[in-house]
């Protein structure tokens, strides 16, 4: 299955997410789980969350793959969603 991880970070952390993100796209690549990534960005251009497509065999493995990325270990997310989702186009 492929859920979607929709990940909102707090107002005014965008340092939090700069210090973070080598872990975060190491987390990224060593997980071999996440088919599509990036982040959200706010009308100025400025990275204000994340988009993460992970393919997995239970939501709960999705879970666990969001509560173990650094960013959220570091406390940047002020929500994060999952959602089973399904590949129509691409």
């Amino acid at each position: 299955m492929r859920v979607a991880l929709f990940c909102i970070d707090k107002p005014g952390h965008l340092q939090t997410r700069i210090d973070n993100r080598p872990a975060h796209l190491d987390h990224i690549k060593t997980s071999g789980i996440v088919e599509m990534a990036g982040p959200l960005l706010s009308p100025a251009g400025e990275m204000i969350g994340s988009l993460v497509i992970l393919s997995v065999e239970t939501l709960d493995q999705a879970q666990a793959w969001a509560d173990a990325d650094p960013y959220a270990k570091a406390g940047l997310f002020d929500s994060v969603t999952l959602r089973e989702w399904k590949k129509v186009i691409g």
